[in-house]
């Protein structure tokens, strides 16, 4: 495994274990391109996730005789499983990045019947509020010096 980027296939199959596809409406995490959301949100520290990575793999291919990306997919979440208790917080961290990616992805959002669009610019329209109510607030002098 290459120390600079995540191995794609492999990582794919992974984010597709975690976050599977829900029947042809929508796509698992892997196959909708996740893979490289999570690395960047990880940075620099991606690399911490290649040795469990490569466990994962190792133990697929001791167990299936296959590797994790070709592995039965009844198996994958056994091998997973096993793989988490050997790397505590790989599949925590990688889960809070997944999951953040994943519902704010197009077709996530689309299916979740939401607009596939960021909030800002385009924006919610604000009822503007009685600013008067912050009166009292201001006379009340500093609270402490600065």
């Amino acid at each position: 495994m290459s120390q600079d980027k995540l191995p794609q296939p492999l990582f794919s199959a992974v984010l597709d274990e975690l976050i599977p596809a829900r029947g042809d409406a929508l796509a698992g995490a892997g196959a909708l391109g996740l893979g490289e959301y999570v690395e960047a949100q990880f940075g620099e520290g991606a690399g911490a996730l290649l040795p469990a990575l490569a466990g994962l793999d190792d133990l697929s291919r001791e167990r299936t005789g296959e590797a994790f990306a070709q592995a039965p997919s009844g198996q994958r979440g056994t091998l997973l499983t096993e793989i988490a208790g050997a790397f505590p917080g790989f599949l925590d961290g990688l889960l809070f990045h997944l999951y953040a990616g994943y519902y704010q992805h197009p077709q996530v959002m689309e299916a979740l019947g939401l607009e596939a669009r960021p909030p800002f610019p385009g924006g919610y329209p604000l009822a503007m509020g009685d600013l008067g109510l912050l009166d009292a607030v201001g006379t009340r002098g500093k609270y402490r010096e600065v």
